[in-house]
């Protein structure tokens, strides 16, 4: 009886063809976009669960804009940690809410039979099978009837503008709030990777130690991450900002002056890790490679190439030409709709 089941909800009427839609599963935000639609939803990766009523109640920008503001009974959420999904019951949650708000408004049209729902997605190359196979299933459980996943860094260099599927070797640091990866992308895979935690998240704890430790201050985490996103730069610009916080000798409110530097100064350490990865991917790349590295330079991606005179710094250390990739914080949302037009690109991608 199931097998009969399962083959009538799989025909597909040919008036019918399925609602493609795709996910950027990132850890600080959530992408969605809609075939032939664009990118109809950016939300950070955030929900707050009342553990009284045991429901999630915040979902969103809502959720990220109480962090630490909230009493003991409701936590605060991020589904999503080192762009692997970490807690599936939140991320599920989270997911429905935001198809309801993005995709259900596309599907209102159809007022009696809905198209099947088609979730194209992505993961990190460090992801392991069981952590890829969540995903599938976090987005059947919202809806979806077929579900592909592939290699994020695919994707993100889609996104660039490079044909991936070409012998043409391309080089693209991903620089998100979760990972960095840094990857060589050539023939329709991934011929050198590597991936850092320090990442977005993990400056803005650097930025929080560094206040602690230099002006005895204790910062939240939402301040660290505007002083990161207002200060931090690679350009001979000096900005300067007051930020409010605890003191670590009277526990009341102190103010501080920090400037640019204070924050180059907290965060530089992590920069050369990623320099340093860079240097020793091409290292152990073979000479055809590291000769197409040069020609092409690097393309910077993620919300972090937003950072003024990145690209810059990175040209200084590595002797290569590095910028900012166009479209950089949507790049691999883009790229996942850019391989979807052709069918059989995305199935070999997918490996069926």
């Amino acid at each position: 009886m199931k097998s009969i089941i399962k083959k009538f909800t799989s025909i597909r009427l040919p008036f019918f063809s399925p609602l493609h839609i795709y996910f950027d599963l990132g850890t600080t935000n959530t992408r969605i976009a809609i075939k032939n639609k664009g990118v109809v939803l950016v939300e950070p990766t955030y929900l707050g669960y009342n553990s009284r009523i045991k429901e999630y109640i915040f979902f969103g920008a809502e959720a990220k804009t109480i962090v630490g503001k909230t009493p003991d009974f409701i936590k605060i959420i991020r589904p999503i940690v080192n762009g692997i999904l970490y807690d599936f019951d939140a991320q599920v949650a989270y997911l429905a809410r935001m198809m309801e708000k993005s995709v259900n408004p596309y599907l209102s049209q159809y007022r009696f039979i809905k198209p099947p729902i088609q979730g194209i997605s992505t993961s990190p190359t460090i992801a392991t099978e069981i952590e890829k196979k969540a995903v599938e299933e976090a987005l059947e459980k919202t809806g979806c009837s077929d579900v592909f996943v592939i290699e994020r860094a695919i994707a993100t260099a889609a996104g660039c503008g490079f044909d991936v599927f070409s012998h043409e070797p391309h080089f693209v640091i991903d620089m998100g709030g979760g990972l960095v990866e840094l990857s060589i992308i050539s023939g329709g895979g991934i011929v050198g990777q590597k991936a850092l935690k320090t990442a977005g998240d993990n400056m803005n704890k650097l930025i929080g130690n560094y206040t602690y430790l230099k002006h005895g201050i204790v910062l939240g985490e939402a301040t660290c991450e505007n002083l990161k996103i207002k200060l931090l730069n690679f350009t001979k610009d000096e900005t300067t900002t007051n930020v409010r916080g605890k003191s670590l000798e009277t526990g009341l409110p102190k103010t501080i002056k920090l400037k640019s530097s204070d924050i180059r100064e907290a965060l530089m350490s992590q920069f050369h890790h990623i320099v340093d990865a860079a240097k020793e991917l091409i290292e152990l790349s073979p000479p055809e490679i590291a000769d197409s590295v040069f020609k092409n330079g690097i393309a910077l991606t993620g919300n972090m190439a937003a950072v003024k005179g990145v690209n810059d710094f990175f040209i200084q250390e590595l002797k290569i030409d590095t910028y900012v990739a166009e479209n950089y914080a949507n790049a691999t949302i883009q790229g996942l709709v850019k391989l979807d037009k052709d069918s059989q690109a995305l199935f070999k991608l997918v490996g069926n």
